[in-house]
């Protein structure tokens, strides 16, 4: 089957005896001993199982694991790996799962903050206990693009672990386990739910292994499970991620396009631009270039907040994937130690007509 249809049917199970349409919500937290394969609600619970099941076959892996955010998804990589381990990740990388490697796991393991679209930055940084490869392509804010192949070759023979944040691109678009990756990371809040209204994060693996199973224990013993009514609801929007992501990434393009070309505008951050310095390289891993856009107002902070301020359509926040587009100032959000420009703008391109959102932009453009 394709895509489309998978996410349709793959996570809509239903042993229900009066055979719904829609798979129900089961909220019970325990079950009865005996009479099936659920004992308790933190080890599994039917709605996860289905939206674990939807989101192993749309990333193309053998099985997936559902946590209460995206950083709890991501943390429970660093808690499965034995102490010493090194890391090569991103310098530019999402500032919650930057903030888990150097606080929480602080004198546990090691940290090389490269420039992962530099395959000669990462060779360098790789030591004899190097264990993991951590990449996020595009990545958060600066939508750098890393060839996952080629970073592949290097854990490989590293023997050690390749992981992905997909949630940018969504499968939809890329399927890192395709082209190389151990295990695929995602944010659920963002796409899968799509609407602003849901908090989650997942993981994807190649296959199941020893390195799987202590994720695994460390989903059920450390307990950062979504609830029934969260996996119902994101098995119900992923059932229209395919065409949603279809409509960000349009509108992604339409608005970066008009940003690049503006002269208030220094520079713009899109994969999908050809000037972007990683276009060749996610053109050969992605079949659409995802709804996210920066770009660098020319100006100062200040100015880049005062054009925030004059949007009415753009809703100043944090997040992306929501149908509504949303902005940010993104190093005010990252705190004194971010590597953002102080005059970078963050745009989760949204569903909004784009002669709307374009608008939009004119206005506020004409007040800075």
């Amino acid at each position: 089957m394709k895509f489309e249809t998978l996410a349709i049917h793959k996570g809509n199970t239903n042993s229900d005896k009066n055979n719904p349409v829609v798979q129900p919500i089961t909220l019970s937290t325990t079950f009865h001993h005996g009479e099936g394969e659920m004992l308790y609600t933190r080890a599994n619970n039917p709605n996860r199982q289905s939206l674990e099941q939807v989101i192993a076959v749309l990333e193309r892996g053998e099985d997936a694991a559902a946590f209460s955010s995206g950083n709890a998804a991501g943390t429970a990589v660093f808690q499965a790996l034995e102490p010493g381990s090194h890391i090569v990740a991103p310098d530019d990388m999402y500032h919650g799962l930057h903030n888990s490697m150097t606080m929480l796991f602080k004198g546990v393991h090691e940290v090389s903050f490269v420039d992962m679209s530099n395959l000669e930055e990462v060779k360098k940084a790789i030591r004899p206990n190097t264990k993991l490869f951590w990449v996020e392509t595009p990545s958060n804010p600066l939508l750098k693009v890393t060839d996952i192949r080629k970073i592949s070759e290097l854990a490989k023979a590293q023997n050690a672990l390749l992981v992905c944040d997909n949630t940018f691109a969504t499968p939809v678009f890329q399927n890192p386990i395709l082209l190389g990756a151990d295990m695929v990371m995602h944010s659920s809040t963002k796409y899968f739910g799509g609407h602003s209204d849901i908090l989650g994060g997942a993981l994807v693996t190649k296959s199941k292994n020893d390195f799987w199973e202590k994720i695994k224990t460390v989903q059920k013993v450390g307990g950062a499970v979504p609830s029934a009514m969260d996996c119902y609801w994101l098995c119900r929007s992923i059932r229209t991620l395919a065409y949603r992501m279809k409509g960000h990434a349009e509108h992604a393009m339409i608005l970066a396009e008009y940003l690049s070309v503006h002269p208030k505008v220094e520079k713009v951050h899109y994969p999908g631009l050809k000037s972007h310095p990683g276009h060749e390289v996610a053109a050969g891993q992605m079949s659409g270039f995802g709804g996210i856009v920066s770009f660098q107002i020319k100006g100062d902070a200040q100015t880049a907040d005062q054009f925030i301020a004059h949007l009415q359509l753009f809703a100043n926040a944090t997040s992306l994937g929501g149908v509504e587009s949303l902005i940010e100032r993104r190093a005010a959000v990252e705190g004194p130690d971010t590597k953002t420009p102080p005059n970078l703008i963050r745009i989760s391109v949204g569903l909004e007509h784009t002669d709307d959102l374009l608008e939009d932009l004119d206005h506020a453009f004409s007040k800075v």
